[in-house]
């Protein structure tokens, strides 16, 4: 299967899906076949803050009609963000979608996780994840502590890199969620997250949601 993603959104998750790509595929001797189409990041912002989920999806329909013509047999949202017209967007879609939503949800159904704890974009943690996680109760910081873990993370989303002050508040935000909320784990609600966390190092369980995403592109993809 080639793999079509539409990256850029932000340019730090799009190296992570990548990286992990080229690892498994390499891992399962399998040849990857890939092409990355580039959204830009303030514009997705700007659309997921309106709410105005018909721009965005024309822009992903624009980007997934470059990617059939480049050959592409699926097409890949590689941002937590942009998943907030993902049901609009899979509609129209020129490709299928492989929608990250519904791979985090068997995820975590299947690790029997009932409470979690969630940091990302406001919309992200206000919706809890866009009030598709059935199996689990999805836990957002209070306020202002949830507006402070926005603002960190739209700025480092935007720069692609994270300063020690962006993870000061992203970590107090998770340990607050542990210890106050008895989340069982820290959903990593926006792609860029691997900037400030890795599953092999965290303190705490984490659900890794560009991860668990791009592991089940490769999946179905070598499948």
């Amino acid at each position: 299967m080639h793999i079509g993603l539409i990256g850029g959104i932000g340019p730090a998750a799009t190296d992570f899906y990548y990286r992990r790509l080229i690892s498994t595929f390499a891992t399962k001797k399998a040849t990857l076949e890939l092409t990355i189409v580039h959204a830009d990041t303030p514009t997705l912002l700007n659309n997921l803050v309106t709410n105005n989920a018909a721009a965005q999806t024309a822009i992903y329909t624009r980007l997934t009609n470059r990617l059939v013509s480049a050959g592409a047999d699926c097409v890949c949202v590689t941002s937590i963000a942009g998943h907030f017209c993902i049901n609009d967007f899979k509609a129209v879609s020129p490709l299928p979608v492989i929608d990250m939503i519904a791979e985090v949800s068997h995820a975590i159904e299947a690790r029997g996780l009932k409470r979690i704890g969630i940091i990302g974009t406001r919309t992200v943690m206000e919706t809890r994840f866009y009030g598709r996680i059935a199996t689990a109760e999805i836990i957002p910081p209070a306020k202002p502590e949830l507006d402070d873990v926005h603002q960190a993370y739209v700025s480092m989303a935007a720069s692609g890199f994270v300063t020690e002050h962006q993870r000061s508040i992203f970590n107090a935000a998770c340990h607050r969620l542990l210890k106050d909320q008895h989340a069982e784990a820290i959903m990593l609600g926006g792609t860029d997250l691997a900037l400030a966390f890795n599953e092999q190092t965290a303190e705490f369980p984490l659900v890794d949601c560009a991860g668990i995403h791009a592991d089940a592109i490769a999946r179905l993809a070598i499948a």
